[in-house]
């Protein structure tokens, strides 16, 4: 679907954009792009006639999808560069998938088979004969990204049962909601370990305020509204392979616009093998509903 290829696209440029934020604190980063969100749906959110469960589902969505999930993603950066970043969300098809199986009560096992091939592609990225990476903060990075993954997978089928179950609801009026879950959690985060300070770093520094304003406002905001929109009308195998369109565009960006450095060879290998992977979840993605 070209709408979740166009996001994905956005998506890409985060990646590389987020290395301008380091010295902030992670989680003043992760409330600060969730803070500058939540007002652009405030003026569109309606509250008559949703239930106070309905309410609090969807705060909770926010909580998980976007709140956790951004602390742990922001605090990723400070283990490994961005482009293993993106390469490290190559399992959340697999999260996706695993989540709708669980409420559908099944167990697909195909999905465990494309996971395994994909992992290859990322291990032929990552392996240096030569030993000339840090091992402790690769695992620690991915294993934090891992987290991440299921979280953002929880909330996007969380969100399209919500929605499936009730198609009178408009994305618009009730967002607000998802976002203030999300403010809340990354809040607390940032009141926890002491974060606040970071505020007073920000003023100084132009250039990371128009990056935070940006990562904000369309990548945090808007597109993860549209994503959440479109999945509503997608099916989960489709919307597992969207989920790792990401990583190739993240990746190429990191390298060609950003300047970050990788053997390009294995990179290519690898990222051939990863694709294989999509291929073959999109073919099978085919038959599921």
């Amino acid at each position: 679907m070209i709408q979740l290829f166009i996001i994905s696209l956005i998506w890409g440029f985060s990646f590389g954009l987020m290395k301008d934020l380091k010295g902030l604190d992670t989680s003043f980063v992760a409330f600060a792009r969730l803070a500058i969100a939540l007002p652009l749906f405030i003026p569109f959110l309606r509250l008559k006639g949703l239930s106070l469960i309905t309410g609090v589902r969807l705060v909770l969505i926010g909580a998980v999808q976007y709140g956790v999930m951004y602390c742990l993603y922001v605090l990723a950066y400070q283990y490994i560069p961005s482009y293993q970043v993106a390469l490290f969300t190559v399992f959340t098809p697999l999260f996706v998938t695993l989540v709708n199986d669980a409420y559908l009560r099944r167990f697909e096992q195909f999905h465990f088979f494309t996971a395994i091939i994909a992992a290859i592609g990322a291990a032929v990225i990552l392996f240096r004969f030569d030993g000339g990476y840090d091992g402790a903060n690769v695992l620690i990075g991915f294993g934090i990204m891992q987290v991440c993954n299921l979280c953002f997978a929880f909330g996007q089928i969380e969100y399209r049962r919500l929605r499936r179950e009730q198609p009178n609801l408009e994305d618009s009026k009730v967002f607000a909601l998802v976002y203030l879950g999300a403010v809340i959690v990354s809040g607390l985060s940032t009141h926890y370990f002491g974060g606040w300070g970071s505020a007073a770093e920000l003023v100084k520094s132009p250039r990371q305020m128009i990056v935070l304003l940006y990562l904000g406002a369309v990548a945090s905001g808007l597109c993860f509204f549209w994503w959440n929109k479109v999945a509503v009308k997608s099916r989960a195998g489709v919307l597992a392979v969207f989920n790792n369109m990401k990583i190739p565009l993240g990746i190429a960006i990191s390298l060609t616009v950003f300047g970050e450095k990788a053997d390009l060879l294995k990179l290519i290998i690898g990222s051939v093998i990863i694709g294989a992977a999509i291929w073959l979840t999109e073919r099978h993605s085919r038959k599921q509903v």
